[in-house]
């Protein structure tokens, strides 16, 4: 086994890591980002080496990441979740306590993701298209990583002063153009951390759920926001749920965020990877 290690959050995540290893056993290879693309080189590289599984020890960039060096190569995902949301290992019901998380991975059971691919950008979760990616792209590193999942409500809090809700248009399966405040376009159910947005969704399936916001402004994003916590955002009456093979994108001054790292930019067509990704899980 090959262990990429994002070391960003410190000495925290070096003692999970060790709790880990001690699990996996002295056979594992590790291997240290310094970077944005050294965890999907470094992914890809050991798969081109042999390697049957990889494992990815940091949050859901680290992952999303790793996930796009393995793609097309057959070798499987492992996970091991350090980050802050940690939103695909919760969809896959993946243990958070690390040595646990190993132990799962040392079994070898597998199942079958089907990632989506945006711009030529793999994501394993989700794609967001308006507000909620004008957070990613102002939040500072040094922030987040002081204030873990609190930096996201402070910089949304900014960015409600600043952010001017520019129009977004999306196009479903090749239908007609439709406008909206902003778009999540997920694979799971699940949104920065447990909170539901898109119950039936899975990442075991193929297609994705479009979940629209139809109105803008403040207001309406405020409501969202104090939905969250309680998992009512789908029933508010300003977002409709969606299912969809593809989607097409565009919109001047929006910004995209995939697995809460930031997105290509638009317009662009977000569809499934050509092909699925072996993961381990419980």
């Amino acid at each position: 086994m090959f262990v990429i290690f994002n070391p960003a959050a410190g000495s925290a995540r070096r003692r999970k890591l060790a709790r880990a290893l001690g699990v996996l056993g002295a056979d594992v290879v590790l291997a240290e980002t310094s970077g944005p693309g050294d965890a999907r080189r470094l992914a890809a590289e050991a798969a081109l080496a042999g390697q049957d599984c990889v494992i990815a020890a940091g949050g859901d960039g680290t992952i999303a990441e790793v996930a796009a060096g393995l793609a097309g190569t057959g070798a499987a995902l492992g996970i091991l979740p350090f980050g802050t949301a940690n939103v695909l290992a919760l969809e896959l019901g993946l243990p958070r306590d690390a040595a646990a998380a190993a132990r799962v991975i040392a079994t070898g059971r597998e199942a079958t993701i089907h990632p989506g691919l945006a711009g030529g950008r793999l994501f394993v979760q989700m794609l967001g298209a308006g507000l909620d990616a004008a957070v990613v792209h102002g939040l500072s590193p040094r922030l987040k990583r002081a204030l873990g999942k609190g930096a996201y409500v402070w910089q949304t809090l900014r960015e409600l002063a600043r952010h001017d809700f520019p129009p977004l248009r999306f196009s479903a399966d090749g239908g007609a153009w439709e406008e909206a405040s902003s778009v999540i376009v997920t694979k799971g159910r699940l949104y920065a951390g447990r909170h539901l947005v898109a119950p039936g969704a899975s990442p075991l399936q193929s297609g994705f759920t479009l979940v629209i916001q139809a109105r803008g402004g403040r207001g309406a994003a405020m409501l969202a926001g104090a939905a969250l916590p309680l998992n009512a955002v789908h029933r508010l009456p300003f977002i409709t749920l969606r299912r969809c093979g593809s989607v097409a994108l565009e919109g001047v001054g929006v910004r995209t965020q995939c697995d809460g790292d930031r997105g290509p930019e638009l317009p662009l067509r977000v569809t499934d990877a050509p092909d699925v990704l072996r993961v381990r899980v419980p």
